[in-house]
């Protein structure tokens, strides 16, 4: 979505509210009348802020309710839960690069052209980020994208499920760990790479660049829990669980 100047504003202070945690409370923002006072804009530009915030997966809207941070109630949260105490972050990237290849490559064969704006924006974004809780809104934002392009429910499901669980507080402070500036610019060239794949609509492409970008990572992360496992004198399997 291309945003004018006052809503790209707009939104940008949005975001920064949100990330500062003071609606957190019960995940609701205030209504659309009470922002547009608040920022001193018209309605108008207030909701296509929020329009483009929805399109990142950074806010959701039910109808007759609200808007709220982050992504609607789950049902599948419990199961989640239950499947991050038994597993590990590496078997989690197992099993991304088991199917988010698939995704990109059925991306690049459904995508629409605002689709492929879209990547790009979150893409740079993700490379601009400037700070860790930052880096991983937009780098999930991107990933979740390209699922969702892929146009295939049951695969978007086991998506979602292991955003979910990669989501564990403790699984996302070591992938910040496993992050630096080097890293980053990497991350960022495979991002483009697997944009372009999309854009050019060339599935194997696709699905080579993206599983690229995960094995990159997969190694990133061992390297650091191998790394901090050594440092502690300690073994884990599992987050927080030693043996």
């Amino acid at each position: 979505m291309t945003l004018n100047r006052s809503s790209l504003q707009v939104r940008e202070r949005l975001l920064a509210l949100i990330k500062s945690g003071e609606w957190r409370e019960d995940g609701q923002l205030p209504t659309e009348r009470s922002l547009s006072e608040r920022f001193d804009v018209g309605r108008r530009h207030v909701r296509q802020a929020l329009d483009a915030l929805e399109e990142e997966g950074l806010v959701w809207r039910r109808q007759g309710k609200g808007t709220f941070i982050g992504q609607p109630a789950d049902p599948m949260g419990d199961l989640a839960a239950k499947i991050t105490g038994e597993t590990n972050t590496l078997e989690v990237m197992e099993a991304r690069l088991c199917i988010e290849p698939e995704l990109a490559a059925l991306c690049a064969t459904r995508m629409l052209p605002e689709e492929i704006a879209r990547l790009r924006h979150l893409a740079q974004r993700q490379f601009e980020a400037g700070d860790a809780q930052a880096t991983e809104l937009w780098d999930g934002a991107l990933h979740r994208l390209i699922a969702q392009c892929a146009r295939n429910r049951p695969l978007l499901t086991a998506y979602a499920l292991l955003d979910k669980i990669r989501s564990n507080p403790d699984w996302v402070a070591i992938r910040a760990k496993a992050r630096d500036g080097a890293s980053l610019a990497v991350t960022h060239s495979e991002h483009l790479a697997i944009v372009d794949a999309i854009a050019l609509g060339h599935a194997a492409a696709a699905r080579h660049a993206m599983r690229d970008h995960l094995e990159t990572r997969f190694r990133a992360l061992e390297g650091e829990i191998g790394h901090a496992a050594t440092a502690e004198g300690k073994t884990f399997f599992t987050v927080g669980t030693e043996i």
